[in-house]
């Protein structure tokens, strides 16, 4: 939206003559959001250091690439950053409940490959 209104505030003698102002500054934005979002390219996340304090399960990683490049995005932001689906959902270009379904896929995933029971 700032990039949208930038570009409307330097170039206001052309689009101050525009009928429709706003949806014009709205595809401003969304073509600068879909190139923005393009040059990003996919997320990697960091691999863990050999020497770090923090315990992790030593066959996560091996799980975590099982899943599909959005599964493995979703759940990691909600379950290990603690990002809100709507914040997910923002970032990856989905819905709400298009989220939810790749993180409960996903942990579904996890569990049986880490063959963790929800009995315990």
């Amino acid at each position: 939206m700032s990039e949208a209104l930038a570009y409307g505030w330097e170039h206001w003698d052309r689009v101050r003559s525009m009928e429709n102002k706003a949806g014009y500054l709205y595809r401003v934005g969304y073509r600068w959001a879909i190139r923005a979002k393009s040059r990003r390219g996919p997320l990697v996340f960091p691999e863990a250091s050999v020497g770090a304090q923090v315990w992790v399960e030593p066959e996560l990683p091996t799980a975590l690439r099982s899943l599909s490049e959005r599964q493995r995005t979703a759940v990691v932001l909600i379950e290990a950053y603690g990002w809100t689906y709507r914040e997910v959902a923002d970032l990856m270009g989905l819905s709400r409940g298009a989220v939810e379904t790749h993180v409960k896929r996903g942990m579904r995933k996890l569990r049986e490959a880490l063959e963790v029971r929800s009995d315990a």
